[in-house]
């Protein structure tokens, strides 16, 4: 797999029937190492590794219904009282971002109402803050490390 724009992690890494798999430290199971996954495991890794996040407060592909219709997003962080703090959609490298993908993150965030987005190909991040009162966004460079 290719280098990603994040700090060099150790990943656990194996493989079974003529396929590579990655070990999901939130799902903790070994999953197919796609690039997409690739770029998502990356994005665990920086939020527990250097962002501090501890594991039990994010979650990993759960379906969610925007306008009656099944979606799953990537990765959501929660924060103590249960609401989202921060959501994540992880493209593979290839994958322009452009705004299709902001379109869809946003349309997920309808209803989850995260306080934070990130969207990324791990080549480039971007981050943003909602103002979910006055339904603005803007845009950071970094999103913040975790805090009680």
């Amino acid at each position: 797999m290719q280098s990603l724009n994040f700090p060099k992690y150790r990943f656990r890494v194996k493989s079974s029937e003529n396929s590579l798999h990655i070990f999901d430290l939130i799902r903790k199971k070994f999953v197919l190492l796609q690039p997409e996954e690739w770029v998502r495991q990356h994005v665990l890794h920086f939020l527990i590794f250097t962002k501090n996040y501890p594991q039990s407060i994010i979650n990993v592909e759960k379906q969610l219904t925007v306008n009656n219709l099944k979606k799953r997003y990537d990765i959501v962080v929660f924060k103590p009282d249960g609401h989202i703090d921060i959501l994540v959609e992880c493209k593979a490298p290839e994958v322009k971002i452009d705004q299709t993908t902001f379109d869809q993150i946003a349309q997920y965030n309808l209803s989850l109402k995260a306080n934070y987005l990130m969207v990324t190909n791990g080549m480039e991040h971007y981050y943003c803050k909602m103002d979910l009162e006055q339904e603005k966004y803007l845009f950071l460079k970094e999103i913040p490390d975790f805090s009680r």
